[in-house]
C-alpha cells in the first residue's frame, strides 16, 4: 500500500513511516519541518519504499496514495502558540486541502487529533461522548478549537461525499524522535535533568498528565488504519496518571540527577487533569497499550543521552 504521511518527519510521523516501511508499504513522507526534523527521517532515505516531499499541506497537493495519514501541524504548546494564525491554517485550510485530495482519489483520511479537544475537562477520564471544556478566546484556541474544527470538517466530508474516515485523539505520547526544545513535559524534565538543571514545574505540580509510548500509539494508529467501517473519533493513549511533582521526581530518579524542583506560575487555561478513557478504542480496535512506564521513559532517556552527548 501506498501510504501518505503529512508531517512524516515530525516525532509521531516519523515513527509511523518506520512501521510502516518494516510492514512493506511505500510510504509519502510529507513535511514543511516547521517542528519536523531531517535526522528523523535520514535513515529512510535509501529506501526504496520511501520517498520525501517537502511541502507544506495548506498549499494545495497533487499526489497518488492509496492511504492518507495526517500529522501535519504542531503539537507542543511552545509551537503552536508561536505562530497562531499558522497552526488554525493547518487545522483549516490543511484539512479541506487533504479531504479534497482523498475525495479525488477515493482513499480513506486517517487524521491525528488531539486530547485537547476536551478543553479543561469537567469529567475525569475523558471518553469520546464528552464534549468538552474549551475556551475559544484562549492562547490555546488556535490549537484546541482548530483540531475541533478539522474534526467538524472530516465529518461533513464523510456524511457529504461519503469518505473512509477515522479520527484519533492522541493523548501525551513520549519516546523516541522528540525535539529536545518542544516544550512538553516529558522532553523538558527529562533535557533538564541531564543538564543538571532545576525542573520547572507549572502552577503547585498537582495538575496529571496520562504518559502512553510511542510504539504503543504507533500500534494504535496502525490498528485503526486496518479497521473497517469505523469512523472514531476514538482516544488512543495510555491510563498511566501522574501528577507533576510525583513525575518530575520519577525522571530525577531514573536519571540519577542533583536536580531539584523549581515551580513557575500556570500557564493560562492548562489544564487540571488530562487522562484517556480507552474503553472505546479497546472494543473497537483490540486496543491495549503494553509498554510500562519504566521501560518507556528508560528507553526515552537513554535516546536523548545520546542526542545530548551526556
Amino acid at each position: 500500500m501506498r501510504v501518505l504521511v503529512t508531517g512524516g518527519a515530525g516525532f509521531i510521523g516519523s515513527n509511523l513511516c518506520e512501521r510502516l516501511l518494516n510492514e512493506g508499504h511505500e510510504v509519502l513522507c510529507l513535511d514543511n519541518f516547521y517542528t519536523g526534523s531531517k535526522a528523523n527521517i535520514v535513515e529512510f532515505i535509501p529506501d526504496p519504499n520511501f520517498e520525501f516531499i517537502r511541502k507544506d499541506i495548506i498549499e494545495p497537493l497533487n499526489i497518488e496514495a492509496d492511504f492518507i495519514v495526517n500529522l501535519a501541524c504542531p503539537a507542543s504548546v511552545l509551537y503552536y502558540q508561536k505562530n497562531p494564525l499558522k497552526t488554525m491554517k493547518d487545522n483549516v485550510y490543511g484539512i479541506f486541502n487533504l479531504m479534497e485530495l482523498a475525495r479525488r482519489l477515493n482513499v480513506p483520511v486517517l487524521h491525528t487529533s488531539t486530547s485537547e479537544v476536551y478543553g479543561s475537562p469537567l469529567v475525569h477520564p475523558q471518553s469520546e461522548s464528552y464534549n468538552g471544556n474549551v475556551n475559544p478566546v484562549s492562547i490555546r484556541s488556535c490549537y484546541d478549537e482548530g483540531k475541533r474544527v478539522a474534526e467538524t470538517i472530516m465529518f461533513d466530508y464523510h456524511r457529504v461525499y461519503g469518505l473512509d474516515i477515522r479520527i484519533a485523539r492522541v493523548f501525551n505520547t513520549y519516546g523516541p524522535k522528540m525535539l529536545e526544545n518542544d516544550g512538553r513535559v516529558v522532553s523538558n524534565f527529562i533535557v533538564q535533568a541531564l543538564k543538571g538543571k532545576n525542573l520547572t514545574v507549572y502552577g503547585d505540580g498537582t495538575q496529571s498528565r496520562s504518559f502512553c509510548y510511542i510504539s504503543d500509539l504507533v500500534d494504535g494508529l496502525m490498528l485503526f488504519m486496518n479497521s473497517k467501517g469505523f469512523t472514531g473519533p476514538v482516544n488512543l493513549g495510555n491510563t498511566y496518571e501522574f501528577n507533576m511533582i510525583d513525575f518530575a521526581n520519577i525522571i530525577i530518579s531514573f536519571t540519577s540527577s542533583k536536580s531539584k524542583i523549581t515551580f513557575d506560575p500556570l500557564p493560562k487555561d492548562d489544564p487540571v487533569k488530562r487522562k484517556p478513557d480507552l474503553t472505546l478504542a479497546k472494543e473497537k480496535l483490540g486496543y491495549v497499550p503494553k509498554i510500562n512506564i519504566e521501560d518507556g521513559l528508560k528507553a526515552t532517556i537513554a535516546y536523548f543521552r545520546k542526542k545530548l552527548g551526556t
